[in-house]
């Protein structure tokens, strides 16, 4: 079945320092849930390619997605219904889409600035500005999710890239997989990540878009120190202490930063869904609309706890318990790994993977009389 008109081409290979910089592979074959699903709930093989737009010569993300040939993959299938939905400066564009009998195509809007964490690194000089920015950029795009019905349900700093390397380069939601489009404002399906669930969805209590704003806290909270404000060393207590709703500002991670930042993060983290703030009242607030963000340098702290609390590869959070995960419907005491998603923002040095990912989907693509006409795959073996 077609579902657009994106259509494929083939081009000599561009130089390979550039096919480094521009590809990314993730084969997820192997990544096997940890607890009791089902097989035909393993990853399935995904890859990203530069594709050119003929008519213009812009460049794009191609995400190929391999069929399950067991069952319907409803996330994805959920992820595509949403962003055919929406379009925000500060969210990643589905440009087309279309499907073969074994793969799925989706041309996506290239992301190519890196992730927050490598950002906030690279810097050199961080304040407290330059994190209200970032969430006064995220409350705007979720703001208006929430506008249109959809919640994302799995903020994390991960699911934020930059959409150039330039400076001044504006953030990006990413991943969609596990949003929701809501039907009567309440959701009941326990997912999202350990560390930025809300309390109310690990008490397996009916929630709503509240959920997006609580692990905005979150994400500020650590924008701020550099390590989540929930940690325990096993799966069970973390989750006790996220549904107490207990954190600190510890001395002396906090000491330098404005009680105007920790009143913003308070209002978020508010265990009760019905007064946490929402995106619009966040975005009121004098941290992010006003001065009261604080122009003193905090990068030596806060860098120095990002190297140290989340793991280089894939920022995820160092520690078992830490790990990012999609939380179990059933039983949230247990955490399934989460299936690798590609990111168009990923960048993959290993030349050999990705001579021989473009070589299989060669093999797919050339074969599809329809593919000659809208895009081009810059790369072929």
């Amino acid at each position: 079945m077609r579902l657009g008109k994106a259509l494929f081409s083939p081009s000599p290979l561009v130089d390979s320092s550039f096919l480094i910089r521009a590809i990314i592979i993730i084969n997820c074959l192997g990544q096997r849930w940890r607890t009791d699903a089902p097989a035909a709930d393993l990853g399935a093989f995904s890859e990203v390619f530069l594709v050119k737009q003929k008519s213009t010569g812009k460049l794009f993300a191609l995400k190929c997605i391999k069929k399950s040939p067991l069952s319907r993959d409803s996330s994805l299938e959920n992820e595509i219904a949403v962003l055919k939905k929406i379009k925000h400066e500060n969210i990643v564009t589905l440009e087309d889409i279309y499907e073969s009998t074994t793969h799925f195509y989706l041309v996506m809007q290239l992301v190519s600035g890196g992730e927050l964490f490598d950002r906030i690194l690279e810097r050199g000089v961080y304040t407290e500005k330059d994190a209200s920015l970032v969430i006064h950029q995220v409350l705007t795009a979720v703001k208006y999710l929430h506008e249109n019905g959809i919640v994302h349900r799995d903020l994390k700093p991960e699911n934020l890239l930059y959409l150039t390397p330039e400076e001044n380069s504006k953030i990006m939601i990413t991943d969609f997989g596990l949003s929701k489009m809501e039907q009567n404002g309440i959701m009941s399906t326990a997912c999202g990540t350990p560390g930025y669930v809300a309390p109310e969805v690990l008490a397996q209590k009916p929630y709503s878009k509240a959920v997006d704003c609580w692990s905005i806290g979150v994400i500020t909270y650590i924008l701020l120190c550099g390590y989540p404000p929930f940690y325990e060393e096993t799966e069970s207590k973390l989750f006790e202490k996220i549904k107490e709703g207990y954190y600190e500002f510890e001395s002396p991670f906090w000491d330098d930063i404005s009680e105007s930042a920790k009143d913003f993060i308070r209002h978020l983290l508010e265990k009760n869904p019905s007064v946490r703030f929402t995106c619009e009242e966040a975005l009121r607030h004098p941290w992010i609309n006003g001065n009261t963000a604080l122009h003193r340098d905090i990068y030596p702290s806060v860098s120095a706890q990002i190297q140290k609390n989340f793991a280089k590869s894939k920022w995820r959070v160092s520690g078992c318990c830490r790990e990012p995960r999609a939380i179990s419907a059933g039983n949230t005491s247990r955490c399934q790994p989460a299936m690798s998603r590609a990111s168009a923002g990923w960048l993959s040095t290993q030349t050999c993977i990705l001579q021989a990912g473009i070589a299989s989907l060669w093999g797919v693509w050339s074969n599809i009389p329809c593919c000659r006409q809208n895009w081009e795959i810059h790369h072929k073996p």
